[in-house]
């Protein structure tokens, strides 16, 4: 297959091209942001509810697959350096068809994560019955910082991931001082090959933020270099954080303890006796929540971009910014709905098939660099087979009601497509 050309703003784009503001340093920046969201503060619990200690083995097995879909992203991305990700790559590589459904996913899904982002900071930070207007203001706020440029961007989100950082720091600190290896309390640490599958796929869509580098291909200095090394090495902090904060904390609550807790980073500090640092995680849990919000913003802006672009989603989206070269009504746009969704509904709970999504999003990413000709590939076409296969497996081990939820929303989106298609025809 002949190499594809750097795609172009379609007849739907209007203003001016994006910007290509951002080196290495800023997209790992955006991607750790990303990453490191409310998932690293409450993802411990559930995976150590269906693992035990073998949540350190489905971590393993969550990283395998991350590096495998991360290297496909990036190897797709440093050829095709566009906004949309695997949305623009399914298109180029595979068809309009599979470019949609993994644009459709993301959009659809990771909307309702905005929401879910918002009300955890909110349970965090608002006063009792204030949750819902806090929650409406924090996405208003970072709709205005994504706005005004994607380094403002790129310079918050640093700041967020600053707090974050330290934060972990402290809590792996204070488990140096009062853990113990084996953990206490080993009965929940027997497990299935199931379990162990299960606490891969929760802590997998932990730290599956990585994408929101590719998602801004089209805003990244020297694309065909900075790409290939912001994706591996934001992913590389990731595993090693995710691995610290695991080990601290079945180290000090042990496998039972960190199953039962419902704020397993703030139990592990006050268990220790560092019960001063039980506001400082709560602190670091708000500006997680934040950070994974502003790069949900830009990544979700950027894939309405693409699509509106190619008249997948109303072409008036496909508005760039001429002062800032951001997609601004599209991130505007956005910024409504999930207003509208925080202050009428709680989505914390109820957005499984936004996995599915996921899911679906990086095994079309990992087709698609399948496809790639030999002189655009930088890893084996074995990472693209093992990734593809990983998806599959992950999303063979969701809850039913996850993968229905799922497959109900790629089915709204194909029928919307459809009734389009025939509607312009």
């Amino acid at each position: 297959m002949p190499a594809l050309p750097t795609p172009q703003p379609g007849p739907g784009a209007a203003g001016p091209a994006l910007r290509r503001a951002l080196g290495v340093r800023d997209a790992v920046v955006v991607g750790l942001g990303a990453m490191l969201g409310a998932g690293v503060f409450a993802a411990f619990a559930p995976a150590a509810r269906s693992a035990g200690t073998g949540l350190l083995i489905g971590l393993a097995l969550a990283a395998a697959v991350a590096y495998a879909n991360a290297t496909s992203t990036a190897q797709l991305a440093a050829e095709l350096p566009t906004s949309g990700g695997a949305y623009a790559f399914g298109r180029a590589r595979l068809g309009p068809w599979w470019g949609y459904v993994a644009g459709w996913g993301f959009v659809v899904g990771k909307t309702a994560s905005c929401a879910a982002m918002a009300l955890t900071f909110a349970a965090y930070v608002a006063p009792a019955g204030w949750e819902r207007p806090v929650a409406a203001a924090a996405v208003v706020l970072l709709v205005v910082v994504a706005d005004r440029g994607v380094t403002r961007t790129a310079l918050v989100a640093a700041g967020l991931l600053l707090v974050v950082l330290v934060v972990l720091g402290v809590v792996v600190a204070a488990g140096a001082t009062g853990g113990t290896w084996p953990p206490p309390g080993s009965s929940a640490g027997t497990t299935s090959v199931r379990g162990v599958l299960e606490s891969a796929g929760l802590l997998f869509f932990a730290f599956a933020g990585y994408a929101r580098i590719a998602t801004l291909g089209e805003e990244v200095r020297e694309p065909a270099r900075t790409i290939p090394r912001a994706i591996p090495l934001a992913l590389a902090i990731a595993v090693v954080l995710y691995a610290l904060v695991g080990v601290t904390v079945l180290a000090v609550l042990g496998p039972d303890g960190t199953a039962a807790s419902s704020a397993p980073l703030s139990d592990a500090v006050d268990t220790v006796g560092w019960g001063w640092a039980v506001p400082v995680v709560g602190v670091g849990a708000a500006a997680a929540s934040l950070g994974a919000l502003l790069a949900l913003v830009a990544g979700i802006g950027r894939t309405a971009l693409a699509m509106a672009r190619e008249g997948d989603l109303p072409r008036g989206l496909a508005v760039v910014d001429a002062r800032h070269r951001v997609p601004a009504r599209a991130q505007r746009v956005l910024g409504v709905v999930v207003v509208a969704l925080v202050l009428t509904v709680d989505l914390r709970g109820a957005i499984g098939f936004s996995s599915f999504g996921v899911l679906t999003y990086y095994l079309i990413a990992n087709l698609a660099a399948w496809r790639q000709p030999r002189e655009h590939r930088r890893w084996p076409r074995a990472l693209q087979a093992g990734g593809a296969a990983g998806c599959v497996l992950l999303a063979l081990t969701l809850p039913t009601a996850a993968v229905v939820g799922g497959v109900a929303v790629l089915a709204v989106g194909v029928l919307v497509r459809l009734v389009r298609l025939r509607v312009a025809a």
